[in-house]
């Protein structure tokens, strides 16, 4: 017998057993009524209802999209060889800003490059170095688009990336040059540490000429490790190597650029070459590849003199015109690297100004107004400065201007014209005459 009360139809109480299906019910013995249907009835592990909704619902799953930008995350990491915790970190961020409001209405193309973004910011919070450009070239994206989705994604994530050094990247973008000895022959092989240490003393000059200023970062290390690969072992192999044929040699792709900042980086080799005692005005940008190791090991005293001696250079070029007082002029001798080309070069600056206003004025037009050409180093955009359009002043016309003789020329007739024009007049005369 069951613990049920009695029968919900006849009110009897002689409830029973009933083992013919599959599942234990109650039934009334006297008129056959199903009281309890077992399980269905009783739940056997204590549980509350679930309803019909609550049974069938299915957790939500992201998005095709979503699941492609975390797949290509993990390859972009996995390209790169990038540590676990900067691949977990990658993700993070990508799950973060795929779901913002700024990242959902946008194209497929945006949401692949903010997967490499987002790789690019967990590189620069552990501190692995990484540029754009490396991230541009694995998506096969615009520069420009990589860098303004980057951009949103720090103003949505409010993320403050650490800064980084060039000469940080320096060092991976070393590894790329196949140029050790298992990969080139003997006299064309430089070991990668000897090649990072004179390619980060050539960048630190590059920087103190203001070289680097405001140029992209791939062309200055490019221009630096193939002078650093000339220098090393000078040889006549090696200076016949133009910038193309090394990149070749090294399996790396050349840019463009890389060659303008390697002629650069010569020229400020050679202004300091000239400084050496026993060399003198002998350097050219073809022989100064051989003294590079002297520049470099002696490159604050050499830097210092470059300048001295340009300053005294320009002050007897100006002691027949009027000449400022020499407020400034002496170069000190800067302990600090990073001081050095900058103080001497504001130095020049500020003992410039009042002859720069009197150019701009008009009382000295024998100066140049590009005051960065009177520097021995100075930023590129103020050597190259771009030629500003002047505008010129509206002239009210009143009629009473006199007519200049070009004017009148171009109103008199030629001789043909003269005689065309009596003979018109004179056949309209005619026919005037004859129709009266």
């Amino acid at each position: 017998m069951s613990l049920v009360g009695s029968c919900p139809s006849c009110g009897s109480s002689n409830i029973v057993d009933d083992d013919l299906y599959a599942q234990a019910q109650l039934v009334c013995a006297d008129c056959g009524c199903v009281v309890s249907e077992g399980v269905l009835a009783d739940d056997p592990v204590g549980g509350s209802d679930v309803s019909y909704s609550r049974t069938t619902a299915v957790t939500k799953q992201p998005c095709l999209n979503h699941r492609k930008g975390l797949e290509r995350v993990k390859e972009i990491c996995r390209i790169l060889r990038l540590r676990l915790e900067i691949e977990d970190l990658a993700q993070t961020y990508f799950k973060q800003a795929f779901e913002h409001e700024s990242f959902i209405r946008v194209t497929l193309q945006k949401k692949e490059v903010l997967a490499g973004c987002c790789v690019l910011l967990s590189c620069r919070q552990l501190n692995w170095p990484i540029t754009i450009g490396t991230i541009s070239c694995l998506l096969n994206a615009d520069p420009a688009l990589v860098g303004g989705v980057y951009l949103e994604m720090l103003k949505i994530l409010n993320v403050e990336p650490s800064t980084l050094n060039i000469t940080d990247v320096l060092e991976a973008h070393c590894r790329e040059y196949k140029i050790s000895s298992s990969h080139v022959p003997e006299e064309l092989a430089e070991d990668s540490k000897d090649l990072m240490k004179r390619a980060v003393a050539l960048v630190e000059l590059a920087a103190h000429s203001w070289i680097v200023t405001g140029r992209r970062p791939v062309p200055i290390m490019m221009a630096t490790i193939y002078l650093a690969w000339q220098s090393l072992n000078p040889n006549k192999l090696r200076l016949k190597f133009s910038l193309g044929k090394f990149c070749q040699l090294a399996k790396v792709q050349k840019s463009k650029p890389a060659l303008a900042r390697t002629a650069e980086l010569k020229e400020t080799l050679c202004k300091l070459g000239k400084e050496i005692p026993w060399v003198g005005e002998t350097v050219t940008p073809g022989n100064v590849v051989k003294l590079v190791g002297d520049i470099l090991e002696h490159r604050y005293v050499l830097l210092s003199r470059a300048l001295r001696t340009h300053e005294d250079t320009m002050q007897a070029e100006h002691q027949s015109g009027p000449v400022d007082p020499p407020t400034g002029e002496m170069v000190q001798i800067s302990e600090r690297v990073d001081q050095t080309a900058a103080a001497s070069s504001v130095e020049q600056l500020c003992s410039r100004n009042e002859r720069d206003k009197q150019a701009e004025e008009g009382d000295a037009p024998d100066c140049e107004p590009n005051w960065g050409k009177r520097l021995l180093f100075a930023p590129p955009c103020v050597i190259h400065a771009k030629k500003r359009r002047v505008e010129q002043p509206m002239l009210e016309v009143t009629g009473d201007e006199e007519i200049s003789d070009s004017e009148i020329d171009s109103y008199i007739r030629s001789p043909r014209e003269v005689r065309d024009f009596i003979r018109t007049q004179e056949v309209l005369s005619s026919s005037s005459s004859g129709t009266l």
